[in-house]
Protein backbone atom coordinates (compact mmCIF):
# COMPACT_ATOMS: atom_id res chain seq x y z
CA UNK A 1 0.00 0.00 0.00
CA UNK A 2 1.42 3.39 -1.00
CA UNK A 3 1.70 6.28 1.44
CA UNK A 4 -1.63 8.04 1.75
CA UNK A 5 -2.87 11.25 3.37
CA UNK A 6 -6.44 11.83 4.54
CA UNK A 7 -8.12 14.71 6.38
CA UNK A 8 -11.20 14.70 8.67
CA UNK A 9 -14.89 15.57 8.22
CA UNK A 10 -16.36 16.17 11.71
CA UNK A 11 -19.94 15.15 10.80
CA UNK A 12 -21.41 16.76 13.88
CA UNK A 13 -24.57 18.91 13.98
CA UNK A 14 -23.40 21.01 16.95
CA UNK A 15 -20.84 23.75 16.13
CA UNK A 16 -17.60 24.11 18.05
CA UNK A 17 -16.23 20.63 17.45
CA UNK A 18 -12.67 20.56 18.86
CA UNK A 19 -12.55 24.33 18.81
CA UNK A 20 -13.76 24.94 15.26
CA UNK A 21 -15.10 28.50 15.14
CA UNK A 22 -17.34 27.96 12.11
CA UNK A 23 -21.02 28.60 12.83
CA UNK A 24 -22.72 29.45 9.54
CA UNK A 25 -23.72 26.29 7.69
CA UNK A 26 -22.06 23.99 10.21
CA UNK A 27 -23.36 20.43 10.00
CA UNK A 28 -25.05 20.99 6.63
CA UNK A 29 -24.41 19.10 3.41
CA UNK A 30 -23.08 22.32 1.89
CA UNK A 31 -20.48 22.62 4.65
CA UNK A 32 -19.32 19.00 4.35
CA UNK A 33 -19.26 19.19 0.56
CA UNK A 34 -17.18 22.37 0.68
CA UNK A 35 -14.75 20.64 3.05
CA UNK A 36 -14.52 17.56 0.81
CA UNK A 37 -13.89 19.70 -2.28
CA UNK A 38 -11.19 21.64 -0.45
CA UNK A 39 -9.57 18.29 0.40
CA UNK A 40 -9.58 17.34 -3.29
CA UNK A 41 -8.01 20.63 -4.32
CA UNK A 42 -5.39 20.56 -1.56
CA UNK A 43 -3.80 17.18 -2.15
CA UNK A 44 -5.72 14.96 0.28
CA UNK A 45 -6.94 11.65 -1.13
CA UNK A 46 -10.01 11.71 1.13
CA UNK A 47 -11.10 12.05 4.73
CA UNK A 48 -12.21 10.11 7.76
CA UNK A 49 -15.86 10.92 8.48
CA UNK A 50 -16.70 11.31 12.15
CA UNK A 51 -19.17 8.87 13.63
CA UNK A 52 -21.08 8.18 16.81
CA UNK A 53 -24.57 7.78 18.16
CA UNK A 54 -26.44 11.09 18.10
CA UNK A 55 -24.63 12.21 14.95
CA UNK A 56 -25.65 12.00 11.27
CA UNK A 57 -25.35 8.54 9.74
CA UNK A 58 -21.83 8.20 8.34
CA UNK A 59 -22.71 6.03 5.34
CA UNK A 60 -25.40 8.46 4.23
CA UNK A 61 -23.04 11.43 4.49
CA UNK A 62 -20.29 9.53 2.65
CA UNK A 63 -22.65 8.67 -0.18
CA UNK A 64 -23.71 12.30 -0.56
CA UNK A 65 -20.10 13.48 -0.58
CA UNK A 66 -19.00 10.84 -3.08
CA UNK A 67 -21.77 12.01 -5.42
CA UNK A 68 -20.54 15.61 -5.21
CA UNK A 69 -16.81 14.97 -5.63
CA UNK A 70 -14.54 13.31 -8.18
CA UNK A 71 -11.57 11.78 -6.37
CA UNK A 72 -12.50 12.23 -2.68
CA UNK A 73 -12.33 8.90 -0.80
CA UNK A 74 -14.58 8.68 2.28
CA UNK A 75 -13.28 6.61 5.18
CA UNK A 76 -16.56 5.37 6.70
CA UNK A 77 -16.74 4.03 10.24
CA UNK A 78 -18.82 0.91 10.90
CA UNK A 79 -19.57 -0.36 14.38
CA UNK A 80 -20.48 -4.04 14.88
CA UNK A 81 -23.62 -4.00 16.97
CA UNK A 82 -24.92 -0.94 15.12
CA UNK A 83 -24.63 -2.67 11.74
CA UNK A 84 -25.45 -6.23 10.75
CA UNK A 85 -22.44 -7.36 8.65
CA UNK A 86 -24.48 -8.49 5.65
CA UNK A 87 -26.40 -5.21 5.60
CA UNK A 88 -23.21 -3.19 5.89
CA UNK A 89 -21.49 -5.30 3.21
CA UNK A 90 -24.30 -4.51 0.78
CA UNK A 91 -24.44 -0.78 1.60
CA UNK A 92 -20.65 -0.48 1.35
CA UNK A 93 -20.41 -2.48 -1.89
CA UNK A 94 -23.10 -0.30 -3.43
CA UNK A 95 -21.29 2.93 -2.53
CA UNK A 96 -17.97 1.49 -3.65
CA UNK A 97 -19.40 0.43 -7.02
CA UNK A 98 -21.19 3.72 -7.61
CA UNK A 99 -18.10 5.76 -6.72
CA UNK A 100 -15.68 3.75 -8.82
CA UNK A 101 -13.86 2.15 -5.91
CA UNK A 102 -13.37 5.14 -3.64
CA UNK A 103 -14.71 3.70 -0.37
CA UNK A 104 -12.51 3.02 2.67
CA UNK A 105 -13.89 1.40 5.84
CA UNK A 106 -12.94 1.94 9.49
CA UNK A 107 -14.15 -0.82 11.83
CA UNK A 108 -14.82 0.58 15.33
CA UNK A 109 -15.17 -1.70 18.34
CA UNK A 110 -15.16 0.74 21.25
CA UNK A 111 -18.40 1.43 23.10
CA UNK A 112 -20.68 4.23 21.98
CA UNK A 113 -23.93 4.34 23.99
CA UNK A 114 -24.85 0.81 22.87
CA UNK A 115 -28.13 0.79 24.79
CA UNK A 116 -29.43 3.61 22.57
CA UNK A 117 -29.33 1.41 19.47
CA UNK A 118 -30.05 -1.91 21.13
CA UNK A 119 -26.61 -3.50 21.34
CA UNK A 120 -26.44 -5.85 24.35
CA UNK A 121 -22.79 -6.88 23.87
CA UNK A 122 -20.77 -4.50 26.03
CA UNK A 123 -18.01 -6.63 27.57
CA UNK A 124 -14.67 -6.27 25.83
CA UNK A 125 -13.87 -9.93 24.98
CA UNK A 126 -17.25 -10.40 23.32
CA UNK A 127 -16.99 -7.15 21.37
CA UNK A 128 -13.59 -8.03 19.90
CA UNK A 129 -14.59 -11.61 19.08
CA UNK A 130 -17.64 -10.21 17.31
CA UNK A 131 -15.51 -7.65 15.46
CA UNK A 132 -13.22 -10.40 14.16
CA UNK A 133 -16.22 -12.26 12.76
CA UNK A 134 -17.59 -9.02 11.31
CA UNK A 135 -14.41 -8.43 9.29
CA UNK A 136 -14.14 -12.07 8.22
CA UNK A 137 -17.68 -12.01 6.93
CA UNK A 138 -17.27 -8.67 5.14
CA UNK A 139 -14.29 -9.96 3.17
CA UNK A 140 -16.13 -13.11 2.15
CA UNK A 141 -19.31 -11.28 1.18
CA UNK A 142 -17.33 -8.80 -0.93
CA UNK A 143 -15.24 -11.40 -2.76
CA UNK A 144 -17.33 -14.60 -2.88
CA UNK A 145 -20.77 -15.67 -4.00
CA UNK A 146 -23.27 -17.91 -2.21
CA UNK A 147 -21.58 -17.37 1.16
CA UNK A 148 -22.56 -19.54 4.09
CA UNK A 149 -21.04 -18.58 7.42
CA UNK A 150 -21.79 -19.87 10.90
CA UNK A 151 -19.99 -18.14 13.73
CA UNK A 152 -20.56 -17.43 17.39
CA UNK A 153 -22.10 -14.03 16.66
CA UNK A 154 -23.20 -14.02 13.00
CA UNK A 155 -24.75 -16.42 10.56
CA UNK A 156 -25.68 -16.16 6.87
CA UNK A 157 -26.80 -18.78 4.39
CA UNK A 158 -26.37 -18.57 0.63
CA UNK A 159 -25.60 -14.83 0.70
CA UNK A 160 -24.44 -12.97 -2.42
CA UNK A 161 -23.86 -9.21 -2.33
CA UNK A 162 -25.15 -7.26 -5.33
CA UNK A 163 -23.57 -5.13 -6.71
CA UNK A 164 -20.01 -6.25 -6.10
CA UNK A 165 -17.38 -3.76 -4.92
CA UNK A 166 -15.51 -2.01 -7.72
CA UNK A 167 -12.57 -4.06 -9.03
CA UNK A 168 -9.56 -2.36 -10.59
CA UNK A 169 -5.79 -2.94 -10.70
CA UNK A 170 -5.99 -5.94 -8.39
CA UNK A 171 -8.28 -4.24 -5.88
CA UNK A 172 -11.32 -6.39 -5.08
CA UNK A 173 -12.80 -4.76 -2.00
CA UNK A 174 -12.58 -1.73 0.33
CA UNK A 175 -9.62 -1.52 2.70
CA UNK A 176 -10.44 -2.29 6.35
CA UNK A 177 -8.94 0.13 8.88
CA UNK A 178 -9.07 -0.73 12.57
CA UNK A 179 -7.93 0.82 15.86
CA UNK A 180 -7.39 -0.32 19.43
CA UNK A 181 -4.51 -0.83 21.85
CA UNK A 182 -5.69 -3.54 24.24
CA UNK A 183 -4.31 -7.09 23.86
CA UNK A 184 -7.68 -8.19 22.44
CA UNK A 185 -7.63 -5.34 19.94
CA UNK A 186 -4.11 -6.10 18.79
CA UNK A 187 -4.90 -9.79 18.29
CA UNK A 188 -7.95 -8.80 16.22
CA UNK A 189 -5.93 -6.35 14.13
CA UNK A 190 -3.10 -8.77 13.49
CA UNK A 191 -5.51 -11.43 12.25
CA UNK A 192 -8.21 -9.48 10.42
CA UNK A 193 -7.45 -5.80 9.68
CA UNK A 194 -5.75 -4.35 6.60
CA UNK A 195 -4.54 -1.20 8.43
CA UNK A 196 -3.95 -0.80 12.16
CA UNK A 197 -4.48 2.83 13.20
CA UNK A 198 -2.48 4.40 16.02
CA UNK A 199 -3.09 7.67 17.84
CA UNK A 200 -0.23 10.13 18.45
CA UNK A 201 2.22 8.31 20.68
CA UNK A 202 5.99 8.93 20.76
CA UNK A 203 8.07 7.06 18.21
CA UNK A 204 9.32 4.54 20.75
CA UNK A 205 5.77 3.58 21.74
CA UNK A 206 4.70 3.16 18.11
CA UNK A 207 7.80 1.07 17.36
CA UNK A 208 7.04 -1.20 20.32
CA UNK A 209 3.46 -1.72 19.15
CA UNK A 210 4.48 -2.42 15.56
CA UNK A 211 6.97 -5.04 16.74
CA UNK A 212 4.31 -6.70 18.86
CA UNK A 213 1.75 -6.64 16.03
CA UNK A 214 4.25 -8.13 13.59
CA UNK A 215 4.79 -11.02 15.99
CA UNK A 216 1.05 -11.57 16.31
CA UNK A 217 0.65 -11.26 12.54
CA UNK A 218 3.14 -14.09 12.00
CA UNK A 219 0.77 -16.40 13.85
CA UNK A 220 -2.20 -15.53 11.62
CA UNK A 221 -3.17 -16.58 8.11
CA UNK A 222 -3.49 -13.33 6.16
CA UNK A 223 -4.14 -12.23 2.60
CA UNK A 224 -1.42 -9.55 2.78
CA UNK A 225 0.88 -7.96 5.39
CA UNK A 226 -0.70 -5.66 7.97
CA UNK A 227 -0.24 -1.96 7.22
CA UNK A 228 -0.09 0.84 9.80
CA UNK A 229 -1.63 4.32 10.04
CA UNK A 230 -1.43 7.39 12.27
CA UNK A 231 -4.47 9.48 13.29
CA UNK A 232 -3.34 12.74 14.89
CA UNK A 233 -3.97 16.47 15.17
CA UNK A 234 -1.42 18.77 13.53
CA UNK A 235 -0.90 22.47 14.17
CA UNK A 236 1.19 23.85 11.32
CA UNK A 237 2.23 27.49 10.91
CA UNK A 238 4.80 29.30 8.76
CA UNK A 239 7.40 29.28 11.53
CA UNK A 240 8.14 27.13 14.55
CA UNK A 241 7.68 30.09 16.89
CA UNK A 242 4.29 31.00 15.43
CA UNK A 243 3.10 27.39 15.67
CA UNK A 244 3.98 27.03 19.34
CA UNK A 245 2.51 30.43 20.17
CA UNK A 246 -0.78 29.42 18.54
CA UNK A 247 -0.75 25.97 20.12
CA UNK A 248 -0.27 27.37 23.61
CA UNK A 249 -2.93 30.02 23.00
CA UNK A 250 -5.43 27.41 21.84
CA UNK A 251 -4.79 25.21 24.87
CA UNK A 252 -5.11 28.23 27.17
CA UNK A 253 -8.42 29.16 25.56
CA UNK A 254 -9.86 25.73 26.19
CA UNK A 255 -8.61 25.71 29.75
CA UNK A 256 -10.08 29.15 30.41
CA UNK A 257 -13.50 28.31 29.03
CA UNK A 258 -13.66 24.83 30.49
CA UNK A 259 -14.03 23.24 27.07
CA UNK A 260 -13.95 19.44 27.13
CA UNK A 261 -13.81 18.20 23.55
CA UNK A 262 -14.46 14.58 24.25
CA UNK A 263 -14.95 14.04 27.95
CA UNK A 264 -16.14 10.46 27.50
CA UNK A 265 -12.58 9.44 26.59
CA UNK A 266 -11.39 10.45 30.03
CA UNK A 267 -13.08 7.53 31.75
CA UNK A 268 -9.87 5.59 31.21
CA UNK A 269 -11.89 2.64 29.91
CA UNK A 270 -10.15 2.67 26.51
CA UNK A 271 -6.60 1.35 26.69
CA UNK A 272 -5.41 3.47 23.77
CA UNK A 273 -6.85 6.65 25.28
CA UNK A 274 -5.26 5.95 28.64
CA UNK A 275 -1.87 5.49 26.97
CA UNK A 276 -2.20 9.03 25.57
CA UNK A 277 -3.36 10.55 28.86
CA UNK A 278 -0.37 9.02 30.63
CA UNK A 279 2.05 10.70 28.22
CA UNK A 280 1.51 14.13 29.75
CA UNK A 281 3.15 12.92 32.96
CA UNK A 282 6.38 12.55 30.96
CA UNK A 283 6.41 16.18 29.80
CA UNK A 284 4.60 18.76 27.71
CA UNK A 285 6.66 17.97 24.58
CA UNK A 286 7.96 14.53 23.61
CA UNK A 287 10.20 13.53 20.69
CA UNK A 288 10.74 16.66 18.57
CA UNK A 289 7.28 18.27 18.52
CA UNK A 290 4.64 15.96 20.04
CA UNK A 291 2.57 18.24 22.31
CA UNK A 292 0.89 16.41 25.21
CA UNK A 293 -0.56 19.44 27.03
CA UNK A 294 -4.01 19.17 25.30
CA UNK A 295 -4.74 16.09 27.41
CA UNK A 296 -4.72 18.24 30.53
CA UNK A 297 -7.53 20.48 29.25
CA UNK A 298 -9.88 17.79 28.00
CA UNK A 299 -8.43 16.75 24.67
CA UNK A 300 -9.56 13.25 23.71
CA UNK A 301 -9.03 10.76 20.91
CA UNK A 302 -6.96 12.16 18.06
CA UNK A 303 -6.93 15.58 19.79
CA UNK A 304 -5.13 14.32 22.92
CA UNK A 305 -1.68 14.91 21.40
CA UNK A 306 -0.68 17.28 18.60
CA UNK A 307 2.28 17.61 16.26
CA UNK A 308 3.20 21.30 16.41
CA UNK A 309 5.61 23.30 14.30
CA UNK A 310 6.57 24.69 10.93
CA UNK A 311 5.88 22.63 7.80
CA UNK A 312 9.46 21.35 7.97
CA UNK A 313 9.14 20.45 11.67
CA UNK A 314 5.94 18.48 11.27
CA UNK A 315 7.02 16.91 7.97
CA UNK A 316 10.19 15.60 9.62
CA UNK A 317 8.12 14.18 12.48
CA UNK A 318 5.73 12.42 10.09
CA UNK A 319 8.67 11.10 8.07
CA UNK A 320 10.07 9.59 11.27
CA UNK A 321 6.80 7.73 11.79
CA UNK A 322 6.96 6.65 8.15
CA UNK A 323 10.41 5.13 8.71
CA UNK A 324 8.89 2.98 11.45
CA UNK A 325 6.41 1.56 8.94
CA UNK A 326 3.49 4.04 9.02
CA UNK A 327 2.03 4.43 5.52
CA UNK A 328 -1.42 5.94 6.22
CA UNK A 329 -1.76 9.40 7.76
CA UNK A 330 -5.09 10.90 8.91
CA UNK A 331 -4.52 14.48 10.03
CA UNK A 332 -6.73 17.35 11.18
CA UNK A 333 -6.84 20.77 12.80
CA UNK A 334 -9.53 23.40 13.30
CA UNK A 335 -11.13 25.23 11.65
CA UNK A 336 -11.37 22.12 9.46
CA UNK A 337 -12.03 23.78 6.09
CA UNK A 338 -9.34 26.42 6.29
CA UNK A 339 -6.75 24.08 7.79
CA UNK A 340 -7.41 21.41 5.14
CA UNK A 341 -6.15 23.94 2.59
CA UNK A 342 -3.36 25.40 4.73
CA UNK A 343 -1.93 22.03 5.78
CA UNK A 344 -2.46 20.52 2.35
CA UNK A 345 -0.53 23.31 0.64
CA UNK A 346 2.27 23.76 3.19
CA UNK A 347 2.84 20.31 4.70
CA UNK A 348 1.92 17.57 2.22
CA UNK A 349 4.50 18.43 -0.48
CA UNK A 350 7.27 18.39 2.14
CA UNK A 351 6.18 15.06 3.62
CA UNK A 352 5.86 13.46 0.20
CA UNK A 353 9.34 14.60 -0.72
CA UNK A 354 10.77 13.16 2.48
CA UNK A 355 9.05 9.78 2.12
CA UNK A 356 9.60 9.50 -1.62
CA UNK A 357 5.97 9.84 -2.68
CA UNK A 358 4.65 12.24 -5.27
CA UNK A 359 0.90 11.64 -4.92
CA UNK A 360 -1.51 9.98 -2.52
CA UNK A 361 -3.15 6.74 -3.67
Amino acid sequence: MATDFLWYVPNNVEPGHRGDTTTEGWGSLDYSTDLALRCERSGWSGALIGTGWGRPDTMTVATALAARTTTFRPLVAARPGYWNPAQFATAAATLDALSGGRLLVNIVTGQDNPAAYGDPQVDQPTRYARTAEFMQLLRRLWTEEDVTFTGEHYRVEGATVVPRPHEQDGRRRPTLYFGGASPAAERTAAAEADVQLFWGEPLAGIAERIERLRALEAEAEREAPLEFGLRITTLVRDTTEEAWRDAEAKVAEFAEHGKDWLSAWHTGAAVGQQRLLDLHERGDVLDTCLYTRPAAVGGGGAATTWLVGSPDDVAEALAAYHRLGISQFILSDTPYREEAERVGASLLPRVRELVGETVGV
